[in-house]
């Protein structure tokens, strides 16, 4: 198990933290992590571990259990310090019953009961979420959207997820299916592309990280000429970043494929501020070219505010704040302790 060290100088002193103490843990295909947080979100102790999915759920289970005992060993509390812990997984959930319904990135976990399984091996009650809603509170709870009153956040990465806040309130649907933003659909043509759930023309099938590859692929098809087919033709991996690194350099055709990836966003946000007309939409993930402060990131942020301004009810278009989510890699499991915080009575 690895705690990660440089994280410490960040940590907040025990002697500072404001109580209830809740963790918060984010399950990912790559990598668990685990973050300790006070009752304002401030971050008291940090984990995180390859989750080794290969080995199975009731041994990845363990582990998340385990990690919430250290991370109390290392802040210097007992388990019984931690109110609640809350827990983010990806993929399609019943979280009334708190099950994967399909893993995903993760064979062979299908079915299986991970929010009990969680619960038992920490010792403390355990409050469920999917993962991007999980991240969406987290920037709603103390990051980007901290003083808003409702949000939509699209994480960019392998696929596109979605969180929808309103008020403290977790937009999860009837049937565990609220906020999947990254599938509404935005292309009904009959040539529209399909996501990996098999969904034509929804938005993760145009604006993932996996789309943006196989739309460069394409593009790329009998090209010899601009940085990005020179570095394909060096041997480089064709990869988001790849495509990044070359509109930084000013090839045309990977400014053009980010620019479509931003029309298309621009077009399903359009779609949302029109049904949630929420105050803040975020864009976090992976794929964000760097954040705003990278010239590419700024061109994309840009060229997705000029398809909403374009396409939006002026009132909207004028009025909603769009912007980078700001807390990284962190916001799912801090967002998942803040879900927690949520389910124990508080409030933000």
């Amino acid at each position: 198990m690895t705690t990660v060290a440089t994280d410490r100088a960040r940590w907040l002193p025990l002697a500072d933290a404001v109580r209830p103490l809740y963790a918060g843990v984010d399950l990912g295909g790559t990598n668990i992590k685990a973050a300790l947080v006070d009752d304002l979100g401030r971050m008291l102790a940090f984990h995180t571990e390859p989750t080794h999915a290969d080995r199975g759920p009731e041994d990845a289970a363990a582990r998340m259990g385990r990690a919430v005992h250290m991370l109390a060993g290392v802040a210097g509390i007992t388990i019984d310090d931690v109110a609640r812990v809350g827990l983010g997984t990806p993929g399609p959930q019943d979280l009334a019953s708190g099950v994967i319904l399909r893993a995903g990135n993760l064979p062979g976990w299908d079915g299986f009961p991970i929010r009990d399984r969680v619960a038992v091996h920490a010792g403390r009650a355990v409050t469920f979420a999917n993962d991007a809603n999980a991240a969406a509170y987290g920037e709603f709870w103390v990051g980007s959207a901290r003083d808003a009153s409702s949000l939509v956040m699209l994480t960019l990465g392998t696929g596109v997820g979605g969180g929808i806040i309103i008020g403290d309130t977790n937009v999860e649907g009837a049937h565990s299916h609220g906020s999947e933003c990254g599938h509404i659909i935005v292309d009904t043509s009959p040539s529209a592309r399909s996501c990996p759930f098999g969904h034509r023309g929804d938005l993760e099938a145009y604006c993932s990280a996996t789309s943006l590859v196989a739309r460069a692929r394409e593009a790329l098809a009998g090209r010899v000429d601009g940085q990005l087919a020179a570095a394909v033709a060096r041997g480089n991996k064709l990869t988001a970043i790849l495509v990044s690194d070359a509109a930084a350099a000013g090839d045309p055709l990977a400014r053009d494929l980010i620019a479509d990836t931003a029309r298309w966003l621009g077009i399903g946000i359009v779609t949302l501020m029109h049904t949630i007309d929420p105050e803040t939409v975020l864009i976090g993930g992976a794929m964000t070219f760097g954040g705003e402060s990278a010239p590419v990131g700024k061109f994309f942020l840009d060229a997705v505010r000029a398809e909403v301004r374009a396409r939006a009810f002026p009132v909207l278009a004028e009025k909603t704040t769009i912007r980078y989510a700001s807390l990284g890699g962190d916001a799912g499991s801090i967002g998942a302790a803040g879900l927690a915080r949520l389910a124990h009575g508080m409030r933000r």
